[in-house]
């Protein structure tokens, strides 16, 4: 999956996997982490789950590909972002909140030094097979040892339904962060009944499963 798909999708506003309301899980399971500094959300986009962290106190760093999905994020939420350049990304900062408009993939140590918590809700899901695992390990890599990932992923049959979102299993996840993470899985849930248009796709099956990550 190639960088030319998010970039179009958000030109052509295909963008189903945005929520306007907050998260419900982020809201439910955000105690059951030490966030103590830095929450850092991969693969942003335009969340309104950023204003509700920056709610709790915490000063929030984004990376996000679009800057269609940037510029919308400031300018739905009425803020008047910084402009500066940071090395390969564009950094927009308003009101605590910060998001780096470039290349996931081109973050470094350095630039996530203060990172306590990472949120990821739409990264891990939105990355077909052959992309989580260098996803995971370029992730894993870049964050100070014992940070704190919320992770939350769909599981669904895939042959039932293209991605993205894509299915992403509970053995998946102990597979892909064994090597560097405690994994424990918080929640399993039923959500298809919820879900009517993934019902309208034919999907027989949807779980969202909500896990706690802790770095080694």
């Amino acid at each position: 999956m190639e960088k030319e798909f998010w970039l179009e999708r958000w030109e052509r506003q295909e963008i189903g996997f945005h929520q306007d309301e907050i998260n419900p899980y982020l809201e439910r399971y955000w105690q059951e982490l030490h966030a103590d500094g830095l929450v850092f959300v991969p693969l942003c986009g335009k969340s309104r789950d950023m204003l509700w962290l920056r709610g709790q106190g915490h000063p929030v760093l984004g990376v996000e590909l679009s800057p269609i999905a940037v510029h919308a994020f400031f300018e739905e939420n009425g803020r008047i972002p910084h402009h500066a350049a940071a090395g390969k990304f564009e950094s927009c900062t308003a009101d605590g909140i910060r998001i780096l408009c470039g290349d996931f993939f081109d973050l470094d140590k350095d630039g996530l030094a203060l990172v306590s918590v990472v949120y990821d809700r739409a990264s891990l899901v939105a990355l077909p097979p052959e992309m989580r695992e260098r996803y995971t390990r370029h992730l894993a890599s870049i964050l100070p040892p014992a940070t704190q990932i919320l992770l939350i992923t769909f599981d669904y049959p895939q042959e039932e339904m293209p991605g993205p979102p894509f299915a992403v299993s509970v053995d998946e996840v102990e597979a892909l962060y064994r090597e560097y993470a405690e994994v424990r899985l918080l929640a399993q849930l039923d959500v298809l009944p919820q879900n009517p248009r993934f019902q309208q796709r034919g999907l027989s099956r949807l779980q969202e499963n909500i896990f706690l990550l802790t770095l080694h």
